[in-house]
């Protein structure tokens, strides 16, 4: 008896949008592989969701931009007790729960416009998924790192199963918070302490690219000490079996002659049998147990009466690994290809959050040494980089329901445009930051992009003409050392390509708050730019100046950025164009803008050397007929020169 889901799995669009974000795998480009941590398909996308997936965006679309061929997946982490436990509190299937959930998700993800590669789509909870979690169970337990013993365990009396160690917090279920107690049963595990040695020693591999924190905290957790039992550990092997139904079969049968047999992989999937109602809710054992029509089996060893583990895998197990799967959608053959896996893998960046650090980062790495071992991975760890997200909070305190300070991400989006809650998610401090929504302004995102869009009129309009763009009333604004003058054609070009260049090495660094700011900082010299040079078309620099911004404005809010390409006249997509190139000779600082104040009001800019001496900044100010009217017959009491960039005049 298998399991049979209400909802089928919703196809995807395959639109040309979705083809120009997949991998192309065909080695035409050097390739780098971008890794979310997948969603856990409950209700819609949260305020985290679009903190981490604007993250992620902006390396897709720049390293697509830089010319590599970028691998940038999607999928759901879809089986597990939140979606269990909320289908039984609704009286629905957990299959129909969480792919209703999925769906909402999925529109949402395609909504914030974020460019995944949908092709190679997954859910840990269908049965072409779960055949090779099973099948990794078999590896792991021919090499003697999977297997059965009574031990006290951690029981959760609210969720009803055992949990491991590292879902345990203050002696409470990591999920619920309920306080758990102390039993003796017969579980399964992964001898993870097999390999306690070797994820503590390879943690030098990690080192350029993993925070520091988290490296600390998975050595405090595996707790390595010298004592007289010989090394000691503080890490205990990984208990993985759960007495729940949304999960994982663990595929073995227990047979009266044989013992412990393992399902052979030419007879996987196990597949879960349908149950629903009465039948999900259980005391201390698992729901499976009652399915006495898929317990009854035969063995594959002897042929005789047999009955099914009921236990299914903790859902981690499904999430140590599901990033090989992404690299060969569809195979038949394993897992993946190992091909596939020589190709891409270690993944070039990582990005979640830093609350995984000793449970889904050391699995994964734990899973990935013994493929490694096997053979079927290029490198025994499996991500060169890792990047975490700070949590999004309000008023300084986490947002939830209780507190009644929770944002609900879709009536932002409503309210102020994707776009506008993308930039000012990323504008609010680096990555790894908390954003406090409290203090973030979305509002004034959807200002600047209006801003943006009016460097170029839009083309329905039919007052539109190149010659209608006039110069704008300057900005009075504070100078800063990357200011650079915006008088006449070279100096717009000068800043363009500085620009560019700042951008490049901010993005690659991941300090888009201050990216986004440079960009603010060039829109800003192209509105003070001459549009026509008095011919009544628009310059070249101007042009190039505009389409420079759309490039970049395309790694933060990409829709915009479209908008602003097509009024230039381009039919193609922003999101298909190269990095812009830069000319290094511009980006020798020459000329820069000096701002001068009087009695702290700025009252003009010009245009000076970059090594101007002092005396020489001094008299052009002062020469300057704006300066000469704001001092008029009044006394000069003192002038404070900071060249090249200021000068302050203080009256009697």
């Amino acid at each position: 008896m298998s399991a049979t889901y209400p909802t089928p799995r919703p196809a995807d669009e395959g639109s040309a949008q979705d083809r120009l974000y997949e991998a192309s795998d065909d080695g035409s480009r050097p390739r780098r592989y971008l890794l979310t941590m997948f969603p856990y398909p409950s209700g819609d996308l949260h305020m985290g969701h679009a903190e981490v997936f604007a993250i992620t965006d902006v390396v897709a679309r720049y390293w697509r931009a830089k010319g590599f061929d970028v691998l940038n997946p999607v999928g759901w982490d879809s089986f597990g007790l939140p979606a269990e436990n909320a289908a039984i509190r609704r009286g629905e299937h957990p299959a129909a729960y969480t792919e209703a959930n999925i769906a909402t998700q999925a529109a949402s993800i395609r909504r914030y416009g974020v460019s995944f590669d949908w092709s190679r789509r997954l859910h840990t909870h269908e049965p072409e998924y779960y055949r090779w979690t099973q099948w990794l169970f078999a590896r792991l337990h021919e090499r003697g790192l999977a297997y059965r013993a009574a031990a006290e365990v951690n029981w959760c009396p609210k969720d009803r199963t055992v949990l491991a160690n590292e879902q345990v917090v203050d002696g409470a279920c990591e999920r619920c918070g309920t306080v758990v107690v102390a039993r003796t049963l017969t579980q399964w595990f992964f001898r993870i302490t097999a390999y306690a040695d070797r994820l503590l020693d390879d943690m030098e591999l990690l080192e350029p690219g993993w925070p520091p924190h988290v490296l600390t905290m998975q050595r405090n957790w595996i707790g390595r000490q010298d004592g007289p039992d010989g090394t000691t550990y503080r890490l205990h092997d990984w208990l993985v079996s759960r007495q729940r139904y949304w999960g994982a079969p663990i595929p073995v049968v227990h047979c009266p002659g044989c013992g412990e047999v393992v399902v052979p992989d030419d007879q996987l999937p196990v597949e879960l049998p349908h149950l629903e109602g009465d039948q999900l809710v259980t005391g201390d054992v698992s729901p499976l147990a009652g399915a006495r029509d898929w317990v009854r089996t035969t063995c594959p060893r002897c042929g005789g009466p047999a009955e099914r583990d009921t236990d299914t895998m903790d859902t981690f197990v499904d999430s140590s690994w599901y990033f090989l799967r992404y690299l060969s959608p569809g195979y038949d053959g394993g897992p993946f290809r190992p091909e596939d896996a020589a190709r891409w893998m270690p993944a070039a960046l990582y990005v979640g959050g830093v609350e995984h650090a000793t449970m889904h980062l050391l699995y994964a790495r734990f899973v990935t040494k013994v493929l490694y071992d096997m053979g079927l991975v290029p490198s025994p760890e499996p991500y060169a980089r890792l990047m975490n997200q700070g949590q999004v909070v309000n008023h300084g305190k986490a947002m939830s329901k209780s507190l009644g300070n929770g944002v609900d991400l879709a009536a932002e989006l409503d309210r102020h445009g994707v776009d506008a809650v993308r930039l000012a998610m990323l504008f609010s401090g680096p990555p790894e930051d908390d954003v406090d929504w409290a203090d973030v302004s979305p509002e004034a995102m959807r200002k600047f992009l209006a801003r943006v869009l009016r460097l170029v009129p839009d083309a329905s309009d039919p007052a539109h003409r190149w010659s209608s763009l006039s110069r704008p009333r300057s900005r009075q604004v504070q100078p800063t050392a990357d200011t650079v003058v915006a008088d006449g054609p070279g100096a717009l070009r000068t800043a363009v390509h500085r620009t560019v260049h700042d951008v490049d090495g901010l993005v690659e660094a991941g300090r888009f708050n201050v990216a986004i700011a440079r960009l603010m900082e060039l829109v800003g010299a192209v509105r003070r730019a001459s549009s026509d040079g008095g011919t009544g078309q628009p310059g070249e620099t101007y042009r190039e100046a505009v389409e420079a911004v759309a490039v970049l404005l395309s790694l933060f809010a990409p829709q915009n950025a479209q908008e602003l390409w097509e009024r230039l006249g381009h039919t193609t997509p922003v999101a298909a164009q190269p990095w812009p190139t830069v000319d290094p000779a511009l980006l020798v600082t020459t000329v820069v803008e000096a701002v001068v104040q009087v009695d702290g009001k700025v009252r003009d800019r010009l245009p000076v050397p970059a090594d101007v001496a002092a005396a020489d900044l001094e008299r052009a100010a002062l020469a300057r007929p704006a300066v000469a009217r704001a001092v008029g017959d009044r006394a000069v009491r003192r002038v404070v020169v900071r060249p090249p960039h200021l000068v302050s005049v203080v009256l009697a």
